[in-house]
C-alpha cells in the first residue's frame, strides 16, 4: 500500500488539475437553478458535514486556537475571496473569459509575492514558463470566442481583482502558516470561514430562491465531493510539500482542460487559436517544472 501511494504522488498535480477544472462545469450545470452565493453557501454546509464525518473516521487532530485561526484566514482567501470574487464579477456582467484572464495572472503574482515573502528565487526558465503560460491561457480563453460588447463595471473589476489576490495571497499564507496541521481538520476550518462569508453575502444581496432539479443536485454533489473534498485536499497537500511557484503554475493548466471538457460535454467550439494556446500553456508549465529548485 505504501509503495502504491509513493507511485501515485507524481500524478497528484495532474489529478488536481482534472478535478479543479470540473468546478466550472459543475457551476454551468447548477447556476441556472440557484443564485451564485447561495449555491456556494449550500455547498459549504454540505462540505462541512462531509468533513465532520471524515474527521471522525480518521480521528483527525483538531488544530490549536492559533492554528485554527490561520486556517480560517486561509479559507477566507483561497475559497471565499476567490470563489466569491469570480462569481460576483460574472454576476456583474463581466464575461467569464475576461474574469479567467484576470485570475489567470495568479501564477505570476504568486511567484512575485513568494519571491518577496519567502525569498524564493526564480530561475530564468521559470520566468519564461510563467509568461508563456499566461499567453497560452489568454489564447485558450479568447481563441475562436466572441466575447461580445461589454462595458467595464468598476465593481466587476474590483471583484475579479479580489479573486486574484485571494487565491494568490491565500496560497502563500497557507504555505507560511499552515504547516503541521492535519489536512482534513485544517480544511474544515477553512470551509467554516468560507460558509460564514458566503452566508453573509447570500442573506444580504440575494433572494435565496432555489429551483431544485436533478442537474442542481448532481452539480452540488460533484462540487462537494469532487472539488471541495478531493481537489482541495490535493491542493493543500501540494502547497505543504511543494515550492509555491511550481504549485501555482498548475493553475495555468485548468482553463485548457476546462475548454476541452466543455468541448466534449457541451459541444463548445474549439478553435485553432485555442489549440495553439493549449500547447503553449503546457510548454510553459513544463519550463516551470523543469527549472531546478533554488
Amino acid at each position: 500500500m505504501v509503495a502504491l501511494r509513493t507511485k501515485l504522488i507524481p500524478f497528484i498535480p495532474f489529478i488536481f488539475v482534472l478535478l479543479w477544472s470540473t468546478g466550472f462545469i459543475g457551476a454551468k450545470y447548477g447556476l441556472p437553478y440557484i443564485e451564485p452565493f447561495n449555491m456556494l453557501f449550500i455547498r459549504m454546509l454540505f462540505t462541512l458535514a462531509v468533513f465532520m464525518v471524515l474527521m471522525a473516521i480518521f480521528k483527525s487532530k483538531i488544530p490549536t486556537g492559533r492554528q485554527g485561526f490561520h486556517q480560517m484566514v486561509s479559507g477566507s482567501l483561497v475559497h471565499a475571496a476567490y470563489l466569491g470574487g469570480v462569481f460576483a464579477a460574472i454576476k456583474w456582467d463581466m464575461p467569464a473569459g475576461i474574469v479567467a484572464i484576470v485570475v489567470g495572472l495568479q501564477p505570476l503574482l504568486t511567484a512575485l509575492i513568494g519571491r518577496i515573502w519567502f525569498r524564493q528565487s526564480l530561475a530564468g526558465l521559470q520566468v519564461w514558463g510563467l509568461v508563456l503560460g499566461l499567453v497560452g491561457v489568454s489564447l485558450v480563453l479568447t481563441g475562436g470566442k466572441d466575447l461580445g460588447d461589454w462595458s467595464l463595471r468598476p465593481e466587476a473589476m474590483a471583484a475579479s481583482i479580489v479573486a486574484l489576490l485571494g487565491i494568490s495571497i491565500g496560497t502563500l499564507y497557507q504555505k507560511r502558516f499552515g504547516a503541521g496541521v492535519d489536512l482534513m481538520a485544517g480544511s474544515f476550518f477553512q470551509y467554516l470561514a468560507t460558509a460564514v462569508w458566503m452566508g453573509l453575502l447570500a442573506f444580504s444581496i440575494e433572494t435565496r430562491e432555489v429551483v431544485w432539479s436533478f442537474d442542481l443536485v448532481m452539480a452540488l454533489g460533484w462540487l462537494v465531493f469532487g472539488l471541495s473534498v478531493s481537489a482541495v485536499l490535493l491542493l493543500m497537500y501540494m502547497i505543504r510539500e511543494g515550492e509555491s511557484a511550481r504549485v501555482a503554475s498548475y493553475f495555468y493548466l485548468v482553463p485548457p482542460v476546462t475548454v476541452i471538457e466543455a468541448w466534449l460535454l457541451f459541444d463548445e467550439a474549439l478553435g485553432v487559436l485555442a489549440l495553439i494556446g493549449i500547447c503553449i500553456t503546457v510548454f510553459g508549465v513544463y519550463l516551470v517544472l523543469k527549472a531546478p529548485q533554488k
